[in-house]
């Protein structure tokens, strides 16, 4: 993929960032603005800086808001010059207007007059200085904040954010690496950058991807689901998830979305950090097909015939066989210090021996199980192939969705290979069990009972 190094740009020395990084990245083509939800020092402000290093001569402006900030931090001082002809313009070059990427940490403490003149700068891409509306070149806002605004009058600024990606600290497995990794510096590397060309015309190239029906259906599930869940999504919300699908589809050279670009919609759709993990678990259900397998029926009956095969090679022999006296004298014969090929011989004879019904019985009754296995073995084994070749074939899909992908997958396949090997053994071992040395017994075993 094209953007395999901008990708790696971003990532260089961060750990667990795939996510942040890839949305980062997929908005900036959009020209969407990305809020990151994390503590402070999990890398929220170095991945808006490296995202300006990809965009060649593109001017950087990063603050710190609190409830004390003032509009000429963000937007410039007034023009002394201008005030003397009566016209109220502010000095932007250097802030916020005139930037191509932004940083704003705890974003949603500013005050109304900052976050209104905002609101239209991220939505409209203008800003009005004086009695002028002019047009600014931000390509991406970054937001940073601990935590969600509870007040309801900052839903409208929080709504403006299309991507929402939750940012945690770096876990306990990776702590050693993250004690051990320095951060590169310098310029982005030449095949990282993206040129404003290359995005006007991925833009102009995304308006002729099409949906397609299969994405349309899984984009109305996905509004059931927020209905369902009491979510509520915007139509603008809506609209504007659908053309970031187009850009992500276009951007791997495609015609039509794929039901693998929603793995954006969880950074979409939920409005609160704690609702990610459930839309993630929905993305992995319905397009990886990562659900649990569902084989207790069959591993009942493995465990019933296991039990069964027990019984019958422990059984002992008929009351008119004196193979268990035979046994004990042989024993008496051998000594307790040894066992020798008599007490083998007549230990074989001391148990039940079996008609060629009775095995067959057994023996079919196991190979039905199997063959009902047979066929999930091979749609688990053939599923696995198809959703694994798609997932690594996509390009944005980050790495660790594609671990727990292949994880789940792991283990399903692993799961009816084990349960195979169990019915292998129990269809060799009735096939194994002693026979009657003049086999005149018509009997026919009662069916080994297991359905549920």
């Amino acid at each position: 993929m094209r953007w395999t190094a901008a990708i790696d740009e971003l990532e260089r020395g961060l750990l667990q960032r795939d996510v942040a990084a890839r949305a980062l990245l997929l908005a900036a083509l959009a020209g969407e603005h990305v809020l990151l939800l994390g503590p402070p020092g999990t890398a929220k402000s170095e991945l808006a800086r490296r995202l300006q290093r990809l965009l060649p001569g593109a001017h950087y402006f990063e603050r710190l808001l609190t409830r004390f900030s003032v509009p000429e931090e963000l937007f410039g001082p007034l023009s002394l010059k201008a005030l003397e002809d009566d016209r109220y313009e502010r000095l932007t070059a250097g802030y916020l207007p005139s930037a191509e990427v932004a940083f704003l940490d705890e974003v949603f403490k500013a005050n109304s007059a900052i976050l209104n003149t905002l609101l239209g700068l991220l939505h409209e891409r203008c800003f009005d200085n004086g009695q002028h509306r002019v047009d600014v070149p931000l390509v991406c806002l970054v937001g940073a904040s601990n935590e969600v605004p509870q007040d309801e009058s900052l839903h409208a600024f929080y709504d403006r954010f299309l991507l929402r990606v939750p940012v945690a600290p770096v876990d306990d497995a990776h702590f050693a690496a993250l004690l051990q990794t320095a951060l590169p510096e310098g310029e982005a590397h030449p095949d990282a950058q993206l040129s404003s060309a290359s995005l006007q015309a991925l833009r102009a190239q995304a308006q002729a991807v099409r949906l397609g029906d299969e994405v349309i259906a899984l984009l109305s599930s996905a509004r059931e689901r927020a209905k369902d869940t009491q979510q509520t999504v915007s139509d603008r919300r809506w609209r504007q998830t659908a053309a970031l699908l187009q850009v992500q589809a276009a951007s791997r050279d495609a015609s039509e979305v794929s039901t693998w670009d929603t793995w954006l919609l969880p950074f979409t759709l939920a409005a609160d950090p704690d609702q990610v993990p459930g839309w993630t678990d929905w993305f992995l259900l319905t397009v990886a097909k990562a659900t649990p397998l569902s084989i207790d029926g069959l591993e009942r009956a493995a465990t019933a015939f296991e039990q069964q095969l027990d019984v019958e090679r422990r059984a002992p022999a008929d009351a008119q066989d004196d193979s268990a006296g035979k046994l004990a004298l042989a024993r008496a014969i051998a000594g307790p210090s040894s066992e020798s090929e008599l007490v083998r011989i007549a230990s074989e004879r001391a148990h039940r021996r079996y008609g060629a019904l009775h095995i067959r019985a057994r023996v079919a009754q196991v190979a039905e199980v199997q063959q009902r296995l047979d066929g999930v073995r091979a749609e688990v084994h053939a599923t696995a192939g198809v959703v694994l070749a798609q997932a690594r074939a996509h390009g944005w899909l980050p790495p660790s969705w594609m671990a727990r992908i292949e994880a789940v997958h792991a283990q399903r396949c692993a799961q009816v290979d084990a349960l195979a090997a169990r019915l292998t053994e129990l269809h060799e071992g009735f096939a194994a069990l002693p026979r009657l040395a003049e086999d005149t017994s018509e009997f026919v075993p009662t069916p080994v009972s297991w359905q549920a």
